[in-house]
């Protein structure tokens, strides 16, 4: 005979399991729901701002052919994606050509960016020059190899954009990379130089653009992850432990977390260039400015202190306002010469 306690009690242990598995199928279903809501709020943010950069920039025209690098890392896989996106509902037509600069590191994985570019229909060239054995005699044991490798990647890059007709050269460089540009230059090149969103390349002869000018790289690395880039790492530059750019990447990102928007506002600053406030004389007539009787909107009132100049309020950020997007020189550069232009 069934002991009708034994019953209950297993219908009541068997309804809280169920009970349990529906709590938990749902916890999972609106943890999906976050998720694919927050992908998509990042997906406009990323082809917003790329969007963006292209139109303030006219980085690229109708009739265009843009050569994307790929490296192989999240950044210019970014780009990559994101360009093709574009692409296809831009108002302009322009075609996109992936090329990766195989450079012979050992264990390279050659059929990787291959089975890639090839699952997203795109044209590609993969240019194999052995830059590494190069570098690797020519550099001393315990230097940086990062100015030699980018002098020879570029020379060869824009080699291979003449000979595949692109009138663009794009590079994964983002937000991030140019404020740490600039810090390096005012560090140890005494210069107010950072990475510019568009070029002519030294060699008069090729433009670069740098369409992730305004996205952040951590918002490259979720997209990374989301999209389940298939990453490769770099076993040449990326693996230096002593390099002045990852001393100054981690300061500011210190400064970010305990102050959050000074990048933010690092960058925007570098839109907003007053001549006559800094030190340049071939920028700024110093030697022959006379006081006219006359107030002047940009004149200065010099003993006042600044507004801001006391503690910022958190989250006090200078937001980025630019043209819409996509409808649409420079001197040589040697901006990234201090670090790689590798994604």
């Amino acid at each position: 005979m069934v002991n009708p306690m034994t019953t209950e009690t297993l219908l009541q242990d068997s309804a809280t399991a169920v009970d349990a598995a529906a709590i938990d199928r749902a916890a999972a279903d609106a943890e999906a729901k976050k998720h694919a809501h927050e992908m998509n709020k990042l997906s406009k943010r990323l082809h917003r701002q790329v969007g963006q950069a292209i139109g303030d920039f006219n980085m690229i025209e109708d009739g265009d052919k843009v050569m994307v690098c790929v490296s192989g890392g999240k950044d210019s896989y970014s780009l990559l994606d994101i360009l093709i996106n574009l692409r296809d509902r831009a108002p302009i037509k322009f075609s996109i050509v992936a090329v990766n600069l195989d450079q012979k590191q050992p264990d390279f994985p050659e059929d990787v960016l291959p089975t890639y570019l090839k699952s997203r229909g795109v044209d590609f060239h993969i240019e194999e020059q052995d830059t590494y054995s190069i570098v690797k005699r020519l550099v001393p044991e315990g230097k940086t190899t990062c100015s030699l490798c980018s002098r020879l990647r570029r020379g060869i890059l824009y080699r291979v954009a003449g000979e595949l007709g692109a009138t663009k050269i794009a590079l994964g460089h983002h937000r991030d990379d140019i404020v740490t540009t600039l810090m390096l230059n005012m560090f140890f090149g005494s210069r107010m130089k950072g990475m510019p969103p568009k070029l002519v390349s030294d060699d008069g002869k090729n433009v670069v653009i740098r369409p992730l000018a305004y996205v952040k790289e951590s918002d490259l690395e979720r997209w990374a992850e989301h999209r389940a880039f298939p990453i490769i790492p770099c076993n040449l530059c990326g693996s230096q432990p002593n390099l002045q750019r990852a001393t100054v990447k981690a300061m500011l990102q210190d400064w970010d977390r305990r102050f959050p928007g000074r990048v933010d506002n690092m960058f925007t600053a570098m839109g907003n260039i007053v001549p006559s406030h800094m030190l340049d004389r071939d920028l700024f007539p110093f030697q022959t400015i006379k006081a006219t009787g006359a107030p002047t909107a940009d004149g200065d009132i010099a003993f006042d202190e600044e507004e801001h100049c006391g503690t910022p309020a958190p989250g006090n950020v200078v937001k980025l306002v630019r043209a819409a997007a996509i409808d649409g020189h420079g001197s040589g550069d040697d901006s990234d010469d201090e670090g790689p232009d590798r994604a």
